[in-house]
């Protein structure tokens, strides 16, 4: 997939303005960022599908926004991106209006994160087994795995 040019260096720009709070609060400046956003990550730039979604998913109006978020994620995390993967599990552990708790579909993207090298994923995904959870069988063996793999190294 080739990503023109003009997309990448708008993209870097708004990643460089994003970090400037005044200027994110003025509307048309706001909207061209976001515009930038959402063009890189449809063709397919994964670090931008994971940037973008965590916007849309605690930032964004709207169920409309919010279901845009958690698949820009999807894509992320499929994809390879630990962050991404990460807030799927911790979304699939609350329980919303629409849906329950899925322990398990937790535990299938937090191993992602875990193996993809993220900490947390790892210390959440080693107590989800050491206590158990509807769909997920309580495993000690595999709670000291995580542990293990989630301890912070020097």
């Amino acid at each position: 997939m080739r990503i023109t040019l003009r997309a990448r260096l708008g993209y870097l720009l708004a990643r460089r303005l994003f970090h400037w709070p005044w200027l994110v609060k003025q509307p048309r400046v706001w909207r061209w960022m976001e515009g930038q956003f959402a063009r890189m990550a449809n063709l397919g730039h994964r670090p931008a599908q994971s940037f973008y979604g965590h916007i849309l998913l605690f930032r964004g109006q709207g169920l409309g926004a919010r279901n845009e978020g958690q698949r820009l994620l999807e894509l992320a995390a499929k994809a390879g991106d630990a962050k991404a993967a990460y807030q799927l599990g911790v979304l699939s552990l609350k329980e919303g209006v629409i849906e329950a708790a899925d322990a398990q579909q937790a535990a299938t993207w937090l191993t992602l994160a875990a193996q993809a090298g993220h900490p947390a994923a790892a210390f959440r995904l080693s107590n989800l087994y050491r206590t158990g959870a509807p769909g997920v069988a309580a495993d000690q063996q595999l709670a000291e795995h995580f542990a293990a793999l989630g301890a912070v190294k020097p």
